[in-house]
């Protein structure tokens, strides 16, 4: 007779319990440090905010694998780790943004707050939308990453205008039905993708580190690599399609 014991079985001792709550905690530290780079965000140190963002990047990258791993659903019922997350990822990837791409003085002044208000109730949709990821793992749309968009605003710094229509469409982007790649999760190329990704965090922190004060081919190589999160879906269908 098979004497293993399965997982949801194993009893629930109190260090069980209090391991799982601290991952709950450590996704709530998500806020705390949201609030950091809002406090940055309002000195105008832009490339310190940014660097708090990246912080609660990687919180945001580790407490889901430990949650699995310490089994966190089952020993916390009452905590729901879903609505916690997508409340520090409101926060993290979409209000402190939306503030700064507002308040940078980057985009057309009569414009700046109607965009900055399109962001976050955009984002708010897109959080609440349970079709937010294909079936593959693609997120549909624009993923509300304005964080991203911020970073890569800071970065272009491009006329007032052209930052001013760039927002507006991204924001319009949001209900587009087009696929963008999930960093993570997505099985396809998944190798190449961690690759680019790491490739894409030292360019960034060197970025951080210079204040946004680097040659065209830093900017190349991280615009590159965004092209290819934002455009690599579409080019591998329309390869299939072509084949077909």
């Amino acid at each position: 007779m098979d004497q293993t014991t399965e997982p949801d079985s194993v009893p629930a001792t109190s260090r069980m319990r209090s391991a799982a709550f601290a991952v709950h905690i450590l996704t709530a530290l998500g806020a705390g440090v949201a609030l950091l780079a809002m406090l940055e965000a309002v000195r105008e140190h832009w490339a310190n905010m940014f660097g708090w963002l990246g912080v609660a990047l990687i919180v945001d990258a580790i407490d889901g694998p430990l949650a699995r791993k310490l089994d966190v659903v089952r020993l916390q019922p009452n905590w729901s780790g879903e609505v916690l997350d997508l409340v520090v990822d409101f926060v993290t990837y979409v209000f402190v943004p939306a503030y700064a791409i507002t308040a940078s003085g980057m985009l057309l002044p009569l414009a700046a707050p109607l965009l900055g208000i399109g962001i976050v109730v955009s984002g708010a949709l897109y959080f609440a939308d349970r079709r937010m990821k294909a079936s593959d793992n693609h997120f549909r749309g624009f993923p509300a990453l304005w964080n991203a968009a911020a970073f890569y605003l800071f970065l272009l710094h491009l006329p007032p205008a052209l930052s001013t229509l760039g927002i507006a469409i991204l924001i319009a982007l949001t209900f587009a039905p087009f696929h963008v790649l999930h960093p993570v999760r997505v099985v396809r190329l998944r190798w190449l993708t961690l690759w680019l990704l790491a490739v894409w965090a030292m360019l960034a922190m060197y970025t951080l580190a210079r204040d946004f004060n680097v040659g065209a081919p830093i900017v190349a190589g991280l615009c590159a690599i965004a092209a290819y999160m934002v455009g690599s879906d579409a080019v591998i269908r329309r390869m299939k399609s072509f084949r077909a």
